[in-house]
């Protein structure tokens, strides 16, 4: 992390608790905590970019009023009662400001970030990081009993890696408590190529921190018609239907959200169709 004052103690009751909860050893070095997003949409009508560059901080939900997820960031909601759970209360009474950030630990080395279902980019953020995250297996909404920190991660990876969950549900998933700034926390944005040469790559680059580009997300109809029992026949139709020239692609999901004619949670199924059968297999070059 960047120089920071001393964690809070609500911040410091949450890791504690954690802490208390796993055992084992440390964990190994090299894995980054990514921050799956999607880069070309809005929170509270500004283009999410443009917010990260004012405010200098990747925030959580209960800031923001936006997810990519479920939206129960509030009190009594699910997000809130999960985090009461999970971190002994610590943060029953503490302004959103104060509560986590989520992403993931990126165990498999991935180019697309360690949970695209959450986004076609990601934030890998820095070894410091690691210091201030707590990490449960599998995904908090589903009541995880398996908890770790980076000083005490016995087993935790490993039944991630054994689990045989969707290829979009096995992930490791972190809460990051302290505040992670782009200037310094962020080792590079990491975008989808359909974005070259948009707005979304300009404002990427106004950005304090390096830019990327993984392989990409790119689904041909023929092979999206293969999997109506994934998600639903009906989001099939829904991808199919948006597809241009026979394929589909994470801009052409980013402007059917933005058009606002379709149910954004129908949107985002189609977006985990994309994500799980539509990862390019051919490498591209990391800078750029």
């Amino acid at each position: 992390m960047t120089t920071d004052p001393p964690l809070s103690p609500v911040r410091r009751r949450a890791l504690a608790h954690v802490a208390s909860l796993s055992s084992g050893l440390p964990l190994e070095p090299g894995p980054r905590v990514t921050l799956n997003f999607h880069p070309d949409r809005t929170v509270a009508g500004r283009p999410i970019l443009e917010r990260l560059r004012e405010d200098g901080l990747y925030v959580s939900q209960f800031v923001t009023g936006t997810s990519n997820g479920g939206l129960t960031a509030h009190p009594g909601g699910d997000r809130w009662r999960w985090e009461s759970r999970i971190f002994g209360g610590a943060y029953d009474g503490a302004g959103a400001a104060e509560r986590p950030v989520y992403g993931a630990l990126d165990v498999r080395r991935s180019p697309f970030g360690a949970a695209p279902r959450f986004g076609s980019a990601h934030f890998r953020l820095a070894a410091g990081v690691l210091a201030a995250a707590t990490f449960c297996y599998p995904d908090s909404a589903a009541e995880p009993v398996h908890f770790g920190v980076a000083a005490r991660m016995s087993g935790l990876v490993e039944l991630a890696e054994a689990d045989g969950r969707d290829a979009l549900d096995d992930y490791v998933e972190a809460q990051i408590h302290a505040p992670v700034r782009l200037d310094g926390d962020v080792e590079a944005l990491v975008l989808d190529p359909v974005f070259r040469g948009t707005e979304v790559e300009a404002a990427a680059h106004r950005l304090p921190c390096p830019v990327e580009w993984h392989p990409g997300f790119r689904l041909p109809v023929e092979e999206l018609r293969l999997h109506p029992g994934y998600r639903g026949p009906e989001f099939v139709a829904l991808g199919s239907t948006l597809a241009v020239e026979g394929w589909l692609d994470a801009r052409i999901v980013g402007d059917a959200v933005r058009a606002g004619l379709h149910e954004a949670q129908d949107l985002k199924r189609v977006w985990h169709l994309l994500a799980r059968f539509g990862r390019a297999l051919a490498a591209l070059p990391a800078g750029g």
